[in-house]
């Protein structure tokens, strides 16, 4: 992570660490380094969720982006992955969406998006905060243009509805006629187009936090509450349920019991059938899926590749083996044949896709895999000790012994936190009882171990 730019773009409390000075001089520096290259004045889209904050950081990221000589296209408040999609659409120069995702309201963030619809490279983050850096120094040689050639203001009025036509076109047979859906909305970018999309569809439909006031994004809702959709499903004995995040970039379902369906059960559904259909032959998720979605991958011979945390990474590897298929447990998933990031509405609809031309419940469709129960302990340790995580003779010793109990039936996976002095120790595995007992035994050891 770099001094300004996080895992996807920069984010922190608004008008703290994302101030307006810093928003002003990402749209400088943002824009110079997406566009040096062209000949005519840039073409640059700008999104926000809902945050009260959106139009401060709006006006000043606008601000700075006309001081190149950008003409910026205002797609008012539109999911992050409609941004990817509608960058290429209009074949503009870059994109710009102002959110901070499932983080509480007080927090906003600025992500970049380049000509082809993709998030940055850690080269051009950091390229953009050598500039940053250069300009505080006062060392500003960015172009001023002047006269009629400062940037200018568009407002973009056919966003929604080329967003929702993008969708729907990648499911032109879907019909969900007869079909009783609710959604949570997050009170945040999805909660005009969702309806949107599905009322189109001709769902029956129940809408949760879609009445966005500035202040109530991811507010006990959304895909990280997900209490009251389970509630809301089982109340109207819906068909299913969809959570989005702040966002959109990543939802949740919930199936006709009340059950929550994660982004593993997701990729299960969807990875089985699009293998079945000979579309791919390898899923890409992160070393946090759990361990019954892998046994799933073997069961149906489906190969799996693991990387880190984070759907940069996940993207990354989709890119270098041209896969099509990925995702994280959270509900990050992309098909990348369809979109550059992870689109919440439409995995959604890849979902339900599936559920209609199955005509089967989604509980019986996520039957394909079994979860194994997973427990999450953490331990206090010094940032400065961690690094002996991996060596010390005493953990290594608790961890082998452990996986020679599972015998093949679980595994460990010990994690160092990047904000916290915390070791976070993780074990899956199908005896509940055994699990909870190893993963605080272990993590006591390396709590005592690395704070003697």
């Amino acid at each position: 992570m770099g001094k300004y730019f996080g895992t996807d773009g920069v984010r922190g409390k608004a008008n703290e660490f994302l101030t307006p000075e810093l928003a002003f001089n990402l749209g400088r520096a943002g824009a110079y380094v997406l566009t040096k290259n062209q000949k005519t004045a840039p073409k640059i889209i700008v999104a926000s969720d809902s945050r009260q904050s959106g139009d401060m950081l709006q006006a000043a990221l606008t601000a700075g982006l006309c001081s190149i000589g950008a003409t910026v296209y205002h797609a008012g408040v539109l999911p992050t992955p409609a941004v990817a999609c509608l960058v290429k659409k209009y074949s503009l120069n870059a994109g710009v969406m102002i959110s901070a995702s499932h983080n509480p309201m007080e927090d906003n963030g600025i992500k970049f998006f380049n000509n082809e619809g993709y998030k940055l490279p850690d080269s051009l983050e950091n390229e953009i905060e050598r500039i940053i850096d250069d300009i505080l120094s006062g060392k500003d040689t960015l172009p001023r243009p002047t006269g009629v050639n400062v940037g200018t203001v568009v407002s973009s009025k056919n966003t929604l509805q080329d967003y929702a036509d993008f969708l729907t076109n990648i499911v032109p047979n879907l019909s969900l006629k007869g079909y009783k859906v609710v959604l949570d909305c997050a009170n945040g970018a999805t909660s005009k187009i969702a309806p949107f999309v599905f009322q189109q569809l001709g769902a029956e439909l129940h809408v949760l936090s879609n009445e966005p006031d500035g202040t109530n994004i991811n507010k006990n809702c959304g895909s990280t509450h997900m209490e009251n959709l389970q509630a809301k499903v089982k109340e109207l004995s819906a068909d299913v349920g969809f959570a989005f995040d702040g966002d959109g970039d990543r939802a949740l379902a919930v199936d006709e019991k009340g059950e929550i369906v994660d982004g593993d059960k997701i990729l299960a559904i969807c990875g089985l059938e699009m293998f079945k259909n000979k579309e791919l032959d390898t899923i890409v998720a992160t070393v946090m899926s759990n361990q019954g979605f892998e046994s799933f991958c073997n069961k149906n011979g489906i190969k799996l590749f693991r990387t880190d945390v984070g759907d940069r990474y996940v993207l990354e590897k989709m890119l270098e083996d041209n896969l099509p298929l990925g995702g994280e447990q959270s509900g990050h998933v992309i098909f990348k044949n369809h979109n550059t990031t992870g689109d919440g509405l439409l995995t959604v609809l890849k979902l339900a896709e599936i559920m209609v031309e199955k005509k089967k419940p989604i509980s019986t469709l996520t039957s394909v895999m079994e979860t194994y129960p997973q427990i999450l302990v953490n331990t206090v340790v010094p940032n400065e000790r961690k690094s002996e995580l991996f060596t010390n003779e005493k953990i290594k010793k608790a961890q082998e012994e452990i996986v020679a109990k599972m015998a093949g039936d679980g595994r460990i996976l010990i994690r160092p936190s990047g904000t916290e002095p915390l070791v976070r120790v993780m074990i899956e595995g199908k005896n509940k009882e055994n699990i909870e007992a190893w993963a605080v035994e272990l993590a006591d050891l390396i709590g005592s171990v690395l704070n003697c």
